[in-house]
């Protein structure tokens, strides 16, 4: 896999909104950490949550980030739009980087859009989970984002020498490469097997 030798892909003409579109990877790290440590600090803390009841959510919390990333993977970012507008939704969250994948500054969220995102779902999550719980689940679910988020970063950037590396490096450029609407899982193949899409019909539209 070449690396990244070219300018990036410009979206904006104003240079601010345009400089919101990269971000270095240790970005996320940054502004996630002390989020995930505060909700878990209060679900301990505030929420009363037990120990036992920790193990079973962190599961719970990594497995919901499990189908959320497919979810939003294949029906959000690989949207087939219509419309000008969704065309260009689609381009701006995730066409760009297949149509440029090897972009260092590119391959992990933004702040802006990420935030979006983990808001949206927060609500969603806080209208189906218990309020004792909820605060600890979205921990656990962030730590799943930043897994996903580092484990792409790596599939580009990275020969990613392990089994489990090589694996998962191998099955996220295939998504990218096969020309097959397929392989939607980037920290996990699961949901891909589940329902049934780690092979694919020929895609027209990324």
């Amino acid at each position: 896999m070449k690396k990244h030798t070219g300018e990036s892909i410009r979206i904006f003409k104003n240079p601010i909104l345009e400089s919101f579109t990269h971000v270095h990877p240790v970005v996320p790290l940054v502004l996630w950490t002390p989020v995930i440590l505060f909700l878990l600090y209060r679900g301990a803390t505030v929420k009363n949550v037990t120990t036992v009841q920790f193990g079973y959510l962190f599961v719970f919390g990594i497995v919901l980030w499990t189908i959320t990333e497919y979810v939003l993977h294949r029906y959000v970012f690989h949207w087939n739009a219509k419309s000008r507008a969704g065309k260009y939704f689609v381009f701006l969250f995730h066409g760009l980087h297949h149509d440029d994948p090897q972009d260092p500054t590119r391959l992990v969220m933004p702040p802006v859009p990420a935030i979006l995102i983990v808001s949206l779902l927060w609500a969603l999550f806080g209208m189906i989970f218990p309020a004792q719980f909820l605060e600890v689940i979205m921990a656990f679910f962030l730590i799943g984002y930043l897994c996903y988020d580092y484990i792409h970063y790596a599939t580009h950037h990275f020969p990613m020498t392990g089994k489990v590396g090589r694996y998962l490096r191998k099955y996220h450029l295939q998504h990218h490469y096969s020309g097959e609407a397929s392989k939607y899982g980037v920290s996990s193949p699961l949901w891909d097997y589940v329902l049934k899409t780690v092979n694919g019909p020929k895609e027209e539209h990324h």
